[in-house]
């Protein structure tokens, strides 16, 4: 197909009708930047890893590292880089079909992949004593109405209210740091300050509630933060990776209790004005 002057034409008719410049920029960056590699043994489903059968490096690492996974090499593709030819779409077709075919009911999972946020009011031991406990109990209630309200907007799902602090849970990490900084910014109308952490991994579930390894990864992530910062794991940072949302690094640590170093990165934007004007074209584009 390299040597097709009417699928050349074709293929880049599509490429430039698929994706506006900027777009186009930020997928590339969302590839370049992304690295998915800590959440493949993640996978619970059964997967099929196609790929040139030239280059069967890359994927022997994916099939070796998603657990229930199966590589299969697409012939002919060395000059063409792409499995348009037709022996090979038969093979993507015949090879998905039998995989559908042959996944029966799925269980109900005991383990979920999430995105934890744990919220914490800095300074509350003085601010309460400073306040007395009436007024105190009163501000704490305000505060916990803001974090729900934008828990709810943000479609977190609230965990538990562990002293002054929050634990919540999300199935996008993008959400997930767009709601700790909303949070954040809505609770300085009551005077507050909060620190933020965030960690995405592997939950067991526990009736309604989740469990593990990364529930604590997330609270330390959550300790190490200075006030006003919303600090995640690399993982979050690989995860959000051309969602417009712009980090600072903060350097390696260790977090009590967990094995290694960790690297932090603070969210310094959420790239709200990119979002805002890309929802402000389909508006007009819908007209």
């Amino acid at each position: 197909m390299a040597d097709d002057e009417g699928f050349r034409a074709w293929w880049v008719t599509y490429l430039r009708r698929s994706l506006s410049p900027g777009a186009a920029v930020s997928f590339y960056r969302m590839m370049m930047e992304s690295d998915v590699s800590d959440v493949l043994p993640l996978v619970r489903a059964q997967a099929l890893v196609f790929h040139r059968d030239d280059q069967p490096g890359p994927a022997e690492y994916f099939a070796s590292r998603i657990p229930h996974s199966r590589r299969i090499e697409l012939p002919g593709l060395r000059d063409d880089h792409q499995w348009v030819r037709p022996e090979s779409v038969e093979i993507v077709f015949r090879e998905t079909e039998e995989l559908i075919m042959a996944v029966g009911q799925a269980e109900h999972p005991d383990r979920v992949l999430a995105t934890v946020l744990f919220t914490d009011i800095v300074g509350s031991t003085e601010r309460a004593v400073e306040l007395g406990d009436s007024q105190w109990t009163d501000l704490l209630r305000e505060h916990h109405s803001l974090v729900r309200r934008e828990l709810a907007r943000f479609r977190g799902r609230e965990l538990d209210t562990a002293g002054d602090g929050f634990l919540a849970s999300f199935d996008g990490p993008a959400r997930a740091i767009r709601c700790a900084c909303a949070v954040r910014d809505v609770v300085r109308t009551l005077g507050l300050e909060l620190r933020s952490g965030l960690h995405t991994g592997e939950c067991e579930l526990v009736g309604d509630k989740l469990a593990g390894i990364a529930i604590n990864t997330g609270a330390r992530v959550a300790a190490k933060a200075a006030p006003g910062e919303v600090l995640v794991s690399r993982t979050v940072k690989d995860l959000v990776a051309g969602s417009g949302i712009e980090f600072v690094e903060r350097g390696t640590h260790e977090l009590k209790g967990l094995t290694g170093e960790w690297q932090l990165y603070a969210v310094s934007s959420t790239g709200r004005f990119r979002d805002e004007r890309y929802r402000a074209m389909r508006r007009a584009s819908t007209r």
